[in-house]
């Protein structure tokens, strides 16, 4: 049975330095950006934060294209600001496909998360809105068990977090 992966956090927290190491760390495995298939609708594309039409159009662009990969035998990573609902909403749709979605939400502090954006190339920095989406993450009803703190990790210690990620039952998806 294929596997399901959503790393999710604020902006900046490496969400996608993560999900290609994971995907790396899998046998058969897809990648799937939500940022890129939010810019997949080009005229008339609203923020998604700001559009619930347009996150919706989103998320049932990443479902179709995760159950195309699970039917053909493909594990799948999710690279998007995911919050409970969203993940919940994503497992319920896949029930028919598979029962194993991890979902784990990467978080640190304001201070690391700031740096972190800063290290982004001018035109991908979020700023602000970083620290609105931990604001966000609080305010969603998040269960704490989803949460992985990675104020101490870096790059160099990226293995620790697959490992952790892939074999720790606590970020199931089946409560």
């Amino acid at each position: 049975m294929q596997t399901v992966y959503i790393l999710s956090g604020p902006a900046g927290v490496g969400k996608s330095t993560t999900s290609s190491a994971l995907v790396d760390a899998l046998k058969n495995s897809a990648y799937i950006s939500g940022d890129d298939v939010s810019h997949m609708h080009v005229r008339g594309r609203q923020k998604p934060w700001e559009s619930k039409s347009e996150l919706s159009l989103i998320w049932n662009n990443i479902l179709g294209l995760t159950r195309n990969f699970v039917l053909n035998g493909i594990d799948v990573v999710i690279d998007y600001v995911t919050f409970p609902d969203e993940a919940y909403w994503l497992r319920d749709k896949l029930m028919d496909l598979t029962q194993n979605v991890v979902y784990v939400v990467l978080m640190t502090d304001h201070e690391t998360l700031l740096k972190r954006d800063q290290l982004r190339i001018p035109e991908h920095q979020m700023g602000e809105r970083c620290l609105i989406l931990i604001q966000e993450f609080n305010e969603s009803g998040l269960n704490r068990k989803y949460l992985l703190d990675t104020d101490q990790k870096n790059v160099d210690e990226i293995n620790l977090v697959i490992d952790d990620i892939m074999n720790n039952k606590q970020y199931s998806l089946d409560d």
